[in-house]
């Protein structure tokens, strides 16, 4: 295994201008968005080598495994890259709650709704 994200991955890329792509994260089971985090090309390399989910911590100027402190990990199922290339969809099996403040994901409470259809 290399240490570094394979040069025809990392050639199809379009990052951010500090180096990050957008990764949405989506229960393999049931197609719930469960968060959307951030990956740099080691980040990624580490999902794609690892299966387990790695992202770049934008507030802790860090890789963080997910579920490295909360064991509420994502083991990576797929990823794929978008026609922009600029956003990456990993499906995950997902252990316990993916968000941070113990919720099934980051978008399921209704004070988070901003709009919603009515019928």
């Amino acid at each position: 295994m290399t240490d570094a994200l394979d040069p025809a991955i990392a050639e199809r890329l379009t990052r951010t201008p500090d180096g990050l792509v957008c990764a949405v994260v989506v229960e393999h089971g049931t197609s719930d968005v469960l968060m959307v985090a951030w990956m740099n090309d080691e980040a990624l390399h580490r999902t794609l080598t690892t299966r387990r989910a790695t992202y770049w911590s934008r507030s802790r100027q860090r890789l963080w495994v997910k579920g490295e402190t909360s064991g509420h990990t994502q083991r990576v199922r797929e990823v794929r890259i978008d026609c922009d290339a600029d956003t990456l969809l990993v499906r995950v099996d997902q252990t316990g709650p993916a968000c941070h403040t113990g919720t099934h994901t980051c978008f399921d409470t209704d004070d988070r709704v901003l709009l919603a259809d009515d019928g």
